[in-house]
């Protein structure tokens, strides 16, 4: 069986072919790059889902808010014993009090409870998806060991967060299969002009006793390189795109932005994008090829 990227010499030269010499390998580049970044957008996206709807989803934050201090550390003590005795608690933190501080500076100041402001301990505490489905028991056991008590959700207002992402992941997909179908509709316009161009060789070559099979195989191979030539271009620019936009990202020290990576699977898959266009440009070439020549002949 010949290869579609394999020809003698002399099939070579009855179809000239020039590196990057026609438009052909440049518009698959450019389809290929935005093929690339529209994929690696939604695995990172795909990525991050999973992330905030797992361990992240799963956790409760717990402030105490209690003026007074020694009665405000009493219940965050409470609290935590309550946290660590209940079953489906995985882990239980507390949140430093200079983290704490950090967070509210830029609303009250640095001094906040030297100025009489009083400051609420917070609790993180993870739990697993079975006690996170009856938090209501969960909350009343907390409420119970510390009145002062306030538990925050966080899949409550992770939830739409999350229906976000997930509709971007879709929207990345379908910009795959547009440039996709984009990347088809343009190896079916170059070929249709290449057989118009050599319309009198391919009739010599019918006259000489070839078939639709061994016309096709030419055209094929000149598709094929340039799928190959032009998604290699255009994979090698989206790669340095996308490692300039994760030192970007790196750089905010955003938890939630840094979730949104790409894993060792997700640029596998990149890696073989060039050469699924490459095979399906050829197998678009040849099917196209070989139907125009039944209507020609």
């Amino acid at each position: 069986m010949t290869l579609p990227f394999a020809a003698s010499p002399a099939e070579r030269r009855l179809l000239t072919e020039g590196r990057l010499s026609g438009p052909m390998p440049w518009v698959i580049a450019i389809m290929m790059f935005l093929t690339v970044l529209a994929a690696a957008g939604g695995l990172a996206l795909n990525h991050a889902a999973r992330n905030v709807t797992g361990s992240i989803a799963q956790r409760i934050t717990i402030q105490i808010v209690e003026a007074n201090p020694d009665l405000r550390e009493q219940q965050t003590r409470a609290a935590m014993a309550a946290l660590s005795a209940m079953e489906g608690v995985t882990a239980v933190n507390r949140v430093p009090d200079a983290e704490i501080e950090a967070l509210i500076e830029p609303w009250i100041g640095g001094a906040g409870e030297e100025e009489g402001i009083p400051v609420p301990t917070m609790i993180d505490a993870d739990l697993t998806e079975e006690a996170h489905d009856r938090l209501e028991t969960v909350e009343e056991a907390i409420i119970a060991a510390a009145p002062a008590a306030r538990v925050d959700d966080h899949a409550q207002f992770l939830a739409p967060l999350a229906g976000l992402i997930g509709s971007l992941t879709w929207l990345a997909l379908a910009l795959v299969l547009l440039t996709a179908s984009a990347l088809a509709a343009s190896v079916i316009l170059a070929v249709r002009a290449a057989l118009n161009t050599h319309r009198g060789t391919i009739e010599v070559l019918h006259l000489m006793g070839a078939t639709d099979i061994q016309i096709a195989r030419l055209f094929q191979r000149r598709i094929a390189l340039d799928a190959l030539l032009g998604g290699t271009i255009g994979f090698l620019t989206a790669v340095i795109v996308l490692l300039l936009l994760g030192q970007r990202i790196g750089a905010v020290g955003s938890e939630l932005l840094g979730s949104a990576t790409l894993p060792p699977l997700a640029w596998l898959l990149l890696i073989l994008l060039p050469i699924i266009g490459a095979v399906v440009s050829t197998l678009v070439a040849r099917f196209t090829v070989i139907g125009v020549l039944k209507k020609m002949l």
